[in-house]
């Protein structure tokens, strides 16, 4: 098995941030990528209905043999992840426990920021977890919503994209926040503009890439690393469209190669 691809499933493009975290952790590992993008956003939709749709996402890459699948959508690891975990054989990782451990990794870590879609501040999957590792914490969670239109727009140093940082982030920083977690896969491409935003002594953590980190321990835990692949990569999306092949190609830094629309 060690040498099956990895399979990784989001609502739509956002994951191939995660794609390519894994990519350049473990470029030897191919991977098989699904977007759901004929049925996003899932934080819009009811817990049982993203359940329900991230079965279906799994499914689909398990019938591509995939040894472990993970799930780069904050919602679906909210509402779905033990449900998953409990009905499928393969190792499901979802992106939320590694934010988590990458936050309390630093022992100073005491007052936490966290930036994600409504989806996902709604589901408190984030602030449960945090809460149960460490007492004490103090939490700011905010819903950022523009956010996800702004980087798919590519306005990434937009100043409209300043204007709503500052919205969703003064209050924080007026807070004392010491650490900022991107809880949304969308977000690690506006990490450039967020590192010149937060004053220094703001630690800023993002889900693509403790998730890769993760991946990685994993794998290598289970003896699944791949040892004789070429690192190649397939992308199905449930709808295609010019935008959806923009965001891939941005969302990678690289061509996205063919992208193949699939019916689940």
């Amino acid at each position: 098995m060690r040498n099956a691809p990895l399979g990784i499933f989001d609502s739509g493009v956002g994951g191939l941030t995660v794609v390519r975290a894994v990519q350049q952790l473990l470029p030897a590992e191919d991977i098989v990528y699904l977007g759901d993008t004929a049925r996003v956003p899932y934080g819009s939709k009811s817990p049982e209905t993203i359940r329900q749709f991230s079965h279906e996402d799994v499914r689909f890459l398990l019938d591509r043999g995939v040894k472990t699948v993970v799930v780069a959508c904050n919602t679906a690891t909210a509402h779905a992840l033990p449900s998953l975990q409990e009905r499928y054989q393969v190792p499901i990782i979802g992106v939320i426990e590694p934010g988590v451990e990458a936050v309390l990794a630093d022992p100073g870590a005491q007052r936490i920021g966290i930036i994600a879609t409504r989806g996902t501040v709604r589901s408190h999957a984030y602030q449960h977890a945090l809460a149960l590792k460490r007492t004490g914490l103090i939490l700011h969670a905010t819903p950022a919503p523009l956010l996800v239109p702004l980087v798919e727009e590519d306005w990434l140093d937009h100043p409209s994209t300043h204007a709503a940082l500052h919205t969703y982030l003064d209050p924080m920083l007026e807070r004392g926040i010491d650490t900022l977690l991107l809880a949304c896969t969308h977000y690690p491409l506006l990490v450039p503009v967020l590192k010149q935003f937060l004053p220094d002594g703001v630690r800023l953590v993002d889900s693509a890439t403790t998730c890769a980190e993760h991946v990685k321990n994993e794998l290598t835990k289970l003896e699944l690393l791949a040892d004789g692949n070429t690192g190649k990569l397939e992308i199905h999306l449930t709808d295609l469209s010019d935008q959806f092949e923009d965001l891939s190609r941005r969302f990678l830094a690289k061509s996205p190669g063919r992208i193949m629309r699939v019916t689940l």
